[in-house]
């Protein structure tokens, strides 16, 4: 249960913070607009925040990278064969259409690669915060 709360809440405040500073300073999005954003992703991040760290753990043991560009390349595989699919079947499920759900995933697969790493990072130093390993 310790694991699955340490998961979450690392998920919760990494991309709550991204993607608030990315909605409000790139979309230009208004602060009551982000915070309603936010609030709508949250029980999204709950769903899969723990899956998720279960997925990556496994990438890693599994490959067991040892220098910095491996663990990005294994980060970056993880994060997109799990977060893609995720991210498809949100789009599909508030009815964008085919087109729509390709142009998307296409062009936030390399927006998820670049925030992959950065995230691991943070998701080994919050379980490390908390003593989970």
């Amino acid at each position: 249960m310790r694991r699955t709360l340490v998961d979450t809440f690392a998920t919760i405040a990494f991309f709550t913070t991204v993607a608030a500073v990315t909605e409000l300073f790139v979309a230009g999005m208004a602060p009551a607009e982000v915070l309603k954003t936010r609030a709508t992703m949250i029980p999204l991040m709950v769903l899969t925040g723990r899956p998720y760290g279960l997925w990556r753990d496994w990438f890693f043991r599994t490959t067991k990278p040892t220098v910095s560009w491996s663990k990005t390349l294994i980060d970056g595989s993880a994060f997109l064969s799990f977060q893609l699919p995720v991210y498809g079947l949100v789009l599909f499920i508030v009815g964008a259409d085919g087109g729509e759900i390709l142009v998307l995933l296409a062009s936030t697969a390399i927006l998820m690669f670049v925030v992959s790493r950065p995230f691991g990072i943070f998701l080994e130093f919050t379980r490390r915060l908390f003593g989970v390993d």
